[in-house]
């Protein structure tokens, strides 16, 4: 059930960006919102399988990045992290695609999908 509400907390955090952010754009077969929503759902997997095995690796390869910046290297890596997941959405086919323009529109998106998963995962409770 965690999962489920993780996977729903990231494809809102992703739509957000998508929303607010005019460098991210999600593109989907139709313009149904029940497409819309199915494109949402397959990049929020995508991108929470990205945040599970890839950053963690990341992460720890540029600690000393994160130590000598005080942290605000980590902006860098969630924007990586948008970026590897536009890049996997893309390289899928033309259904599915989240398509991020530039660098410093991966960092505002990386900035927003953050807050938003910090804002409402204090909302949701967490069995840890």
């Amino acid at each position: 059930m965690t999962l489920l509400l993780r996977l729903l907390i990231n494809g809102v955090a992703i739509w957000l960006a998508a929303a607010w952010v005019s460098g991210i754009e999600i593109k989907s077969p139709e313009d149904t919102t029940a497409s819309k929503l199915l494109v949402v759902a397959v990049i929020a997997v995508i991108f929470t399988i990205v945040n599970a095995l890839v950053k963690p690796v990341v992460k720890l390869l540029s600690l000393p990045l994160v130590v000598l910046t005080l942290g605000l290297f980590l902006l860098v890596v969630n924007a990586l992290m948008l970026w590897l997941t536009s890049a996997i959405t893309n390289a899928i086919g033309e259904d599915f695609q989240l398509n991020v323009d530039g660098f410093w529109a991966a960092v505002i998106g990386a900035i927003i999908i953050s807050l938003v998963n910090w804002i409402l995962g204090v909302l949701v409770p967490d069995n840890d």
